[in-house]
């Protein structure tokens, strides 16, 4: 292989189709509090946290209606949105309990810490912070090691 992808290159967002456009952003505005920077006409809309143009896209042109794509089919398993500190994904943690949405998950990685749900279409939804590198796991040589283990949510939520 003579091509590597660029190590400054990120992912800029995710677009999602949904089958109501308002119910999905009752999910990403109004629960998780992400901020419409664009209606596309009546059938798109961006959202983004801090300003950027769009971290998601959320769409209708193929799926207004439509019931959620099948779990066991190829497609999305989830959109993972990275949170900068411990405490925010706390704070988010509890929004969450506080409005009674249900989690799908909960999982400590070693190198990070998550959270699961499904948005309203059933689009899996991770919501994690990234421990600092110094603190990931590894192997005697040094190669990482990243586990999947129960995350303490009380401890988690102490920090909110």
């Amino acid at each position: 292989m003579d091509y590597k992808v660029p190590s400054g290159v990120r992912i800029g967002h995710v677009h999602l189709k949904v089958s109501d456009l308002e119910r999905a952003l009752g999910f990403y505005r109004d629960l998780l509090g992400f901020e419409v920077t664009l209606y596309y006409g009546e059938n798109a809309a961006f959202i983004s946290a801090g300003g950027y143009h769009h971290h998601i896209g959320l769409n209708t042109w193929y799926s207004k209606g439509a019931g959620p794509a099948p779990v066991k089919a190829a497609g999305l398993f989830h959109t993972a949105i990275l949170y900068p500190t411990r405490k925010e994904l706390a704070q988010v943690l509890k929004r969450l309990i506080e409005k009674g949405y249900p989690l799908t998950g909960a999982s400590d990685h070693g190198v990070s810490e998550a959270i699961y749900l499904d948005d309203p279409d059933k689009n899996g939804v991770e919501l994690y912070w990234d421990r600092p590198q110094e603190l990931w796991p590894k192997d005697a040589l040094g190669n990482l090691e990243m586990y999947t283990r129960e995350l303490d949510l009380q401890d988690l939520l102490a920090q909110a």
